[in-house]
């Protein structure tokens, strides 16, 4: 029997590492409620899902408020992520996406492993870009359209599927394809504004699929909430680099024993 307050305590955690570092909602929370709770895949997609959507929809207006949010590639990203999203949303309905099986672990375990590495080179993918970006200016900017929308095909799909990938996969992109542009806090607001419609178009048809549990996403935002409001504001006084090292420790112990199981 799973004591009641592990839920809220959760939440907490995971809303204060969305809140500061734009990483976690689907990362963290996922292997949390498989491993820790064990519940099922599918069961775990769906409510994690909404819980990721309502957590970032909590830091959203500060981020707006300190005009961190990169609008044009929040758009370009939504123009790829949603057509992508709604035609998982299609498949799974029609049955021809199979998520109640084992593989759905593994993939999900696959993706926390690739996220936690991706999140330890980010940084050296930025500036291997970077440089790309200065030799071949033009060049580059007429491809960034095109790849930001491929970006968010890739993203939309595989957060509808697992629930992860916006966060940790969706900074490597933007690192990638915005060198220049993406410093550390607006990255992070980028990245989650972003995040929110895919991970709420994907949450609601669960939940009117019957797939949510309720009852646990309502334990997780009483701890989540408050987590990522309290994140977003102390984001600006702590390393986030640094955090992201130490989650990216995380992620790879949890993609691992996903993949054990």
């Amino acid at each position: 029997m799973i004591e009641p307050f592990l839920f809220p305590l959760a939440g907490l955690i995971v809303g204060l590492i969305v809140g500061i570092t734009g990483v976690g909602g689907g990362a963290l929370m996922a292997p949390i409620l498989l491993l820790a709770f064990d519940m099922d895949p599918l069961t775990v997609v769906a409510t994690d899902l909404l819980f990721a959507t309502i957590t970032k929809l909590a830091v959203t207006q500060g981020h707006h408020k300190n005009a961190l949010i990169d609008w044009q590639i929040a758009t370009r990203l939504w123009s790829g992520s949603i057509p992508a999203t709604l035609t998982v949303l299609i498949f799974v309905q029609q049955g021809l996406v199979a998520t109640t099986i084992d593989w759905i672990t593994h993939l999900i375990g696959v993706l926390i492993l690739v996220s936690a590495i991706s999140m330890v080179f980010s940084n050296k993918i930025q500036i291997v870009f970077s440089e790309l970006r200065v030799e071949n200016p033009r060049y580059f900017l007429s491809l960034q359209p095109l790849f930001t929308r491929l970006a968010g095909v890739i993203l939309g799909s595989l957060v509808t599927i697992t629930s992860i990938g916006a966060g940790a996969l969706g900074a490597v992109f933007l690192k990638g394809l915005y060198p220049l542009r993406m410093e550390p806090k607006k990255l992070i607001a980028t990245d989650t504004i972003h995040a929110i419609p895919v991970s709420m178009l994907g949450g609601v048809s669960y939940l009117l699929l019957g797939f949510t549990d309720v009852p646990t996403l309502a334990l997780l935002l009483i701890g989540s909430i408050p987590g990522a409001i309290l994140g977003g504001k102390i984001m600006f006084t702590l390393p986030v680099n640094a955090m992201r090292i130490i989650l990216s420790v995380v992620l790879s112990v949890a993609g691992w024993k996903l993949l054990q199981t």
